[in-house]
């Protein structure tokens, strides 16, 4: 079959477009109101874009009053976000966080979720009333990652959600539970990741299996691997 979005009909029952990009990594996001009010929700077009010095991104679909969501207005304002790694134990909550609050809900709160604190000094906000708070983060989480705002792509779309903001931040903390590791590696059958697939369907990654890149350039293989230190080393071997 072959059909083109927006022109011609799929013949389908359901829309097969994001049944077709799987599975996807979950950007479980948590930000603060700049009135100290916590928000958290989880977006499941997420990933990283580079890793020296470390991105990611997430992409929030308008609200049907075209409004953006809580998440990009609350990065945008105070120029951090958190991200919490969505797991098979905190399923539940990831999908409770997923439903839609008017803006100033405590979406933790809702949610019955234990939160924990970002700890660098950029991620304490000073809030209108004078007082300080800093971005929470989901305590229950293997994974944490403390992040400052980049920038915002806007794409436009049909109306009234087609539009979506695509958020970047630069990853400036990585908090990992030494539970998660197994010979200094993490592991995910003890993470259990959470994926989203098409339609209202998930995946739970429990297993792996390892492939050697056909490469033999050395930068390239640093690349390849995230290997910061590698990639340093090769930085100052460059600079002699």
């Amino acid at each position: 079959m072959f059909y083109e979005p927006g022109k011609t009909d799929h013949g389908l029952p359901h829309d097969p477009f994001k049944a077709c990009v799987v599975p996807r990594p979950i950007g479980w996001i948590s930000t603060l109101s700049p009135e100290g009010i916590a928000n958290l929700a989880p977006y499941s077009q997420f990933n990283n874009l580079t890793f020296d010095p470390p991105y990611v991104m997430f992409s929030a679909n308008r609200l049907p009053s075209t409004a953006p969501k809580d998440s990009v207005r609350n990065a945008e304002t105070t120029g951090v976000f958190c991200w919490s790694l969505a797991t098979w134990d905190l399923r539940d909550a990831v999908n409770a966080t997923s439903e839609h609050f008017e803006y100033g809900i405590d979406e933790f709160a809702r949610a019955g979720l234990e939160t924990r604190n970002s700890t660098l000094p950029s991620l304490e906000l000073a809030l209108k009333d004078g007082s300080k708070k800093r971005v929470p983060m989901v305590k229950n989480s293997p994974i944490n990652f403390e992040c400052e705002y980049y920038s915002t792509l806007r794409l436009p779309g049909n109306p009234p959600m087609g539009s979506v903001d695509v958020v970047i931040g630069k990853v400036i903390g990585i908090h990992i539970d030494e539970g998660a590791l197994t010979d200094g590696k993490i592991d995910v059958r003890k993470t259990l990741p959470i994926a989203r697939c098409g339609y209202f369907e998930y995946a739970a990654v429990k297993e792996t299996f390892e492939m050697q890149p056909p490469v033999d350039d050395v930068l390239m293989k640093v690349g390849l691997a995230g290997n910061t230190k590698g990639h340093r080393a090769m930085q100052d071997q460059m600079k002699e």
